[in-house]
């Protein structure tokens, strides 16, 4: 063990190793924890979801991350065959499995959010949603999902909830996969009820699961990715907060162009950030950054039902050589608690977690 050379030399023998050990455990046993090992600054994740075990198929499921090949299909066999195969017999070496009940997904979720010091918006249904914000409040920022069916709840009772505190996002909407445009009729009353009551929304356009249509998803159209899908409903209702989930991924263009006509709005990360390959999804990010955008930029990882993919989504951020640390804090927590308008007491609140 080694000390600070003093001057003129520094004679090591048997009892300054001893005092240099004890002066140094006092030291440290003074300190308070942050200076020995620094606390890892808090993360939101806008894109996360309670869900069953079962949600994405019968568990396991192995994810792959990236997905090494995406599918390809012979269609003289049923898709759902190969789709599953590639999560059944998953094709890497490191898979992340998936766990085998609710109880077991929600308790590793939130573990690795504990871990990772990360605060979630997490949507589902919305008693699951609950249960899991008992048991780890101080992480949850609830919020609803929500499909255009005879099963929605209208936007009066969605403005209730609102009002309630039950939800603080409205999101992920997720009329991409029944083929329903923003600008549909039937969304216009969320719209103008969010834009009212000024809650921000969250919309998926971008990729499902490859080949999704294929699965069931019958209505669901590729040209649905693009960002300018939006665009006629940002203008009518200009005072939308609203964030583009995965980033309208993969058209680069599209979402270029509404973010610089559009400043109000924001995209997350979602489940490119560990789907894709790291060359693929390092060249649309830092394409997204270096037209100016880094300010609208926010982590999100999708997790479903693969918790381990949270920590691996972390590392793609920490790990990209075109960020600066502070293009990854914006990403990783300021633009978000922008884009929520949390107080100074909740951003407080957070960095003592």
């Amino acid at each position: 063990m080694t000390g600070p050379m003093p001057e003129g030399g520094y004679f090591v023998t048997p009892n300054t190793i001893v005092m240099s050990f004890r002066t140094t455990t006092l030291l440290l046993l003074s300190l308070p924890l942050v200076a020995v090992a620094q606390k890892r600054q808090p993360i939101i994740d806008v894109h996360l979801h309670a869900m069953t075990a079962d949600a994405q198929g019968p568990p396991p499921l192995g994810m792959c991350t990236p997905i090494a090949e995406f599918p390809h299909w012979d269609p003289s066999v049923p898709y759902v065959e190969v789709f599953m195969a590639m999560f059944k017999e998953p094709p890497c070496k490191d898979p992340v499995w998936s766990p085998m009940t609710d109880q077991e997904l929600m308790e590793q979720t939130l573990s690795a959010m504990e871990k990772l010091n990360i605060i979630g918006v997490v949507s589902g249904d919305l008693d699951r949603v609950k249960a899991w914000q008992k048991v780890l409040p101080e992480r949850i920022i609830p919020a609803l999902d929500l499909h255009i069916d005879e099963h929605a709840p209208r936007p009066e009772q969605v403005g209730e909830l609102f009002k309630q505190g039950d939800i603080a996002v409205l999101g992920e909407l997720l009329t991409q996969y029944r083929g329903i445009l923003p600008t549909d009729e039937r969304l216009a009353p969320y719209w103008a009820m969010a834009e009212e009551l000024d809650i921000p929304v969250s919309i998926h356009l971008g990729p499902g699961p490859p080949g999704v249509i294929y699965l069931g998803a019958g209505q669901y159209r590729a040209r649905m990715h693009s960002a300018l899908t939006m665009e006629e409903v940002l203008v009518k209702y200009p005072k939308l907060r609203v964030n583009v989930m995965h980033a309208g991924f993969p058209m680069l263009d599209d979402l270029l162009a509404v973010l610089y006509a559009h400043p109000q709005v924001y995209v997350d990360v979602g489940v490119i950030v560990y789907t894709q390959p790291r060359p693929a999804f390092y060249r649309y990010l830092q394409a997204i950054m270096d037209h100016g955008f880094g300010k609208r930029v926010m982590f999100g990882t999708d997790q479903m039902v693969w918790p381990g993919v949270i920590e691996r989504a972390v590392q793609v951020i920490e790990e990209a050589p075109f960020l600066s640390p502070e293009q990854k804090r914006d990403i990783f927590y300021n633009n978000a608690a922008r884009f929520l308008r949390l107080s100074p007491e909740e951003i407080e609140r957070h960095h003592k977690l």
